[in-house]
């Protein structure tokens, strides 16, 4: 096989992974958009690959193995192949941090129709939902739908973006997810409001440990 015979013939298997990816790469006249291309993952990607920064993970690893005709084995090293089994568990992991943070922030549109609200009804306070609300100023509204609607929104960008690669993203958004909790609890603390605030307060208590949870 075209990949397995020149690794052998210049005793490449010694080589890390990087590097042979960068022979094989150019042994088949290939660019990294080119190889990116082949791959379906961006060029970032390969070149991030190349410059040992990170390993592909399994299903990239398999199209590597495809398209250059030889085993992953051969691919990677003992050590690489513990490496790339660890990187894949931190992904996964990471990935379902990045779901629960979007479900977490989602349920703020739950707390548009559930009763944790306090309305004056005679000597009485009742429970009501924020739509129900009659004494409730106008601007109060505005500010309790805004910061229900952006995290809600925030929350669906993180679902769908649970797999981005982008080392921005990746060690920013539970930045983000926890900062609007915290500006809704203080808003609900400032307003008078217990329940709500007790909810979103837990709500930042279990973001926080996710985020001490991570690698």
């Amino acid at each position: 096989m075209f990949g397995v015979y020149e690794l052998k013939r210049q005793a490449d298997l010694r080589m890390e992974f990087n590097e042979k990816l960068q022979l094989l790469r150019k042994q088949k006249g290939l660019t990294q958009e080119e190889l990116a291309e082949q791959l379906f993952v961006s060029r970032t990607a390969v070149s991030k690959w190349e410059s040992n920064r990170g390993l592909p993970n399994i299903d990239s690893l398999k199209a590597i193995s495809k398209l250059f005709s030889i085993t992953i084995d051969e691919l990677l090293s003992g050590d690489e192949i513990l490496l790339a089994a660890e990187q894949e568990k931190n992904e996964n992991a990471r990935s379902l941090r990045t779901i629960l943070y979007g479900l977490f922030d989602v349920m703020n549109l739950v707390f548009f129709f559930i009763p944790l609200f306090g309305e004056q009804n005679g000597d009485f306070i009742e429970s009501v939902s924020l739509f129900a609300m009659k004494s409730l100023e106008s601007y109060m509204l505005v500010a309790y739908v805004v910061i229900f609607g952006i995290t809600s929104v925030f929350g669906i960008v993180e679902i769908l973006l649970q797999d981005c690669q982008n080392y921005f993203w990746k060690k920013n958004h539970p930045f983000f997810s926890m900062a609007l909790t915290i500006a809704a609890t203080l808003l609900f603390i400032l307003s008078q409001e217990p329940y709500i605030a007790f909810f979103q307060f837990w709500l930042l208590i279990i973001k926080g440990f996710l985020y001490m949870k991570q690698p």
